[in-house]
């Protein structure tokens, strides 16, 4: 498996904990994401966890948060691990979304946390798309709960990665 900049996941890491810096991220270049109150909750080397509210802007017409705002709070449970890792690689890789399945449990009425723990298969992925010309693919979950730690949502996003020249 290839190294990745032990610095750079680090760097990363700190930026994204920073909270004024990440939420001008979230501005300028997620402004659904950050408008739907969808924020980082923690990162590191092993997992991601990520937060959407229940509240005006991400509710739908049955008194719950809007699928597509909780599919956002997923997605960035995997995607800024992903982020972290192509940053942190010793070559180029582009990434991008290809695929997303979902499961709804139980009504989202309330602040619900979504956790990817996929990291390790995550990295081989990045690897072996450094290594080769063809595109890899990998499939990671991310489960929301709420604060009790029922299971509100389940996330199936499959993600592309490439080595660029």
């Amino acid at each position: 498996m290839t190294t990745f900049n032990t610095d750079a996941v680090h760097t990363f890491i700190k930026f994204a904990q920073h909270p004024f810096k990440f939420r001008a991220y979230l501005f300028w270049k997620l402004p659904a994401a950050w408008l739907a109150g969808v924020r980082m909750q923690s990162i590191t080397e092993d997992a991601c966890t990520t937060s959407v509210p229940f509240r005006w802007l991400s509710q739908n017409p049955f008194r719950s948060t809007y699928f597509a705002c909780l599919a956002m709070a997923a997605e960035m449970s995997t995607g800024l691990p992903a982020m972290m890792y192509v940053q942190s690689a010793p070559k180029r890789i582009s990434m991008l979304v290809t695929g997303l399945e979902s499961t709804f449990v139980k009504k989202a009425t309330g602040l619900t946390y979504f956790t990817c723990k996929d990291l390790p298969a995550l990295k081989e992925a990045i690897s072996k798309a450094m290594n080769q010309e063809e595109a890899v693919t990998v499939t990671l979950r991310s489960e929301g709960r709420d604060k009790q730690g029922t299971l509100i949502a389940s996330f199936a996003i499959t993600w592309s990665f490439k080595g660029k020249s």
